[in-house]
């Protein structure tokens, strides 16, 4: 969802990295669907760097 996201606003990885104050790896991890537990402040960030409610983020897709 977080990599739809950022396409859809025409971010790079490293750019929404900077905004929300990650690790570009983390970041693509995050997006790959490597971390499955991402902490409430990284998802936070997350969804505030792309202005999007954080349940957006954190649904689940079938």
């Amino acid at each position: 969802m977080v990599r739809a996201l950022r396409q859809a606003k025409k971010l790079g990885l490293r750019e929404l990295a900077r905004r929300a104050e990650l690790d570009p790896g983390y970041l693509s991890r995050l997006e790959r669907g490597l971390i499955r537990d991402a902490g409430d402040r990284q998802v936070q960030r997350v969804a505030a760097a792309l202005h999007v409610p954080v349940d957006v983020i954190t649904e689940e897709t079938p």
